[in-house]
């Protein structure tokens, strides 16, 4: 039998983290894009990892996540899970490559396990994914639900803005029964009151992942991006920054157009004799 590379790596699965609410151990997730943030990922205790449409606002330039595509998802996915060992990782299914029908949301489900390497897909909505959701799972691949704030719906929600306040958070909890039933493994909350979210995990056997939604949830997960300071701008409430890489790339660069302007790189060192 030829194993693979990886073959030694003991990998997370969506029963690991249905294990670690069971055992109420914090599950940790983060957003990557790429292989080479992937190969950091493998050096540390990450549980899973997101390949997000989130890369349309911190990768590919655009202003928000509508514009990402089931072909980008595709490729992202696909460099991640070439490197990627431990964590589980998931993958966003994007705008539109869900919503119209079961067999679309079936192919492209399948595209971003097939081709990109996911071992399962996130989906954003409620009642009205349900049966997406079932058709989905019934296929074998496992499925992430999402609620409160959801980016693809940014137009119709008027904004980047607190979900499931007053009446609004009934029908999150309702939804977020529904989503269990229908056979997600686990939800993001994203944007909720902290009690509303302590309360949706509670009432839940699958695992909640939290952003902006307090400690309640079963874990957390934070855009890397974000998490590592690259927008000096981007300050939300919710969001924790663990380092300053922007200033620390932008000095480095400046360093080097220093060098190379001033003459003292390439130096001896680096240049080659015959």
């Amino acid at each position: 039998m030829r194993l693979s590379k990886h073959s030694q790596i003991k990998k997370k699965s969506a029963a690991s983290l249905r294990k670690m609410k069971d055992q109420s151990e914090k599950i940790t997730m983060i957003t990557c894009y790429d292989g080479a943030f992937a190969s950091l990922m493998n050096q540390t205790d990450i549980d899973a990892v997101l390949v997000g449409d989130s890369m349309g606002n911190v990768v590919l330039g655009f202003d928000d996540t509508i514009p990402v595509t089931m072909d980008m998802m595709v490729h992202h996915t696909a460099a991640v899970s070439r490197i990627l060992q431990g964590p589980l990782l998931i993958a966003d299914m994007p705008f539109m490559s869900y919503n119209i029908s079961v067999e679309q949301a079936l192919e492209n489900a399948s595209r971003l396990v097939q081709e990109g390497g996911a071992q399962a897909v996130k989906l954003e909505g409620g009642e009205e994914i349900l049966p997406q959701v079932k058709a989905i799972t019934n296929a074998g691949i496992p499925v992430v639900g999402h609620l409160g704030l959801t980016p693809q719906k940014i137009h119709a929600l008027g904004g980047y803005r607190v979900q499931g306040r007053g009446d609004e958070g009934v029908r999150l909890s309702e939804d977020a029964k529904l989503l269990e039933e229908a056979g997600c493994f686990a939800l993001v909350l994203e944007l909720v009151p902290d009690e509303l979210a302590k309360s949706v995990t509670a009432s839940l056997q699958i695992p909640t992942i939290g952003i902006g939604a307090g400690a309640g949830t079963s874990g957390q997960v934070l855009v890397l991006h974000d998490l590592l300071g690259f927008n000096d701008d981007f300050k939300p409430k919710f969001l924790k920054t663990y380092a300053n890489l922007g200033q620390i790339i932008r000095n480095a660069l400046q360093e080097y157009v220093s060098d190379v302007k001033g003459g003292s790189f390439p130096a001896e060192e680096h240049t080659f004799k015959k």
